[in-house]
């Protein structure tokens, strides 16, 4: 017996979620751990599981596991936020526009510009001297 689950890839700075949906008792596993205790960050949670309240569905009815990889705590929750959100379209195409409309389904392309030469970091010369 296989269980049917729909899978979506997010990713945000360096990190990649692989997030796979399926009907159950509302479990949400993250690296084999439970969600709140992967992110113990006050909200983290809440932002991960806005793809529900934009589908407006009940988070406790089906059962989330998470694999994630790379960046930091907030590069994360984007990444499976990301995630979550196509995988529920994947589920049920008619949720696009309610995901399109708080903005879940655009990958934030944003990530940290590359040291030039010559220079400290990205941007940051070195201090000028007149004499």
């Amino acid at each position: 017996m296989s269980v049917q689950y729909f899978e979506g890839v997010g990713r945000r700075k360096e990190a990649v979620a692989r997030v796979r949906v399926m009907a159950g008792s509302g479990r949400f596993i993250v690296n084999d751990k439970e969600g709140p205790v992967y992110f113990g960050r006050l909200g983290d949670m809440e932002s991960i599981l806005t793809p529900f309240k934009a589908a407006g569905q009940d988070a406790h009815t089906y059962d989330v596991t998470v694999h994630v990889k790379g960046g930091g705590v907030t590069g994360q929750t984007d990444a499976i936020t990301l995630g979550l959100a196509r995988a529920l379209v994947k589920m049920d195409a008619n949720l696009t526009p309610a995901m399109r409309k708080f903005g879940l389904l655009t990958r934030d392309a944003r990530i940290k510009e590359r040291k030039k030469p010559g220079l400290k970091r990205a941007r940051k010369a070195p201090t000028h001297t007149t004499r």
